[in-house]
């Protein structure tokens, strides 16, 4: 039996919008990330401690490798 939760890591993900904290959490718990941005939006204006939160998790989660994505240009196609 195959179980999918044994490889997976809290890692630093894409798409970043400043560090790719919020982007990881979401990934890691199967979450939306806008979502997780609003929450830790609202947590650092209202509570102020998971600014130093987010900053320690910027500093102690690995970033994670970027995927490659093939890009295709729909005006290449038409050539």
């Amino acid at each position: 039996m195959y179980d999918n939760n044994v490889n997976r890591r809290l890692m630093r993900t894409y798409p970043r919008m400043v560090a790719g904290v919020c982007a990881g959490v979401a990934e890691y718990f199967g979450l939306d990330t806008t979502l997780v941005r609003v929450i830790t939006a609202l947590l650092i204006i209202f509570g102020g401690v998971s600014l130093w939160v987010y900053i320690i998790l910027w500093i102690v989660l690995p970033s994670a490798p970027r995927r490659v994505v093939a890009h295709h240009d729909p005006k290449q196609l038409d050539k």
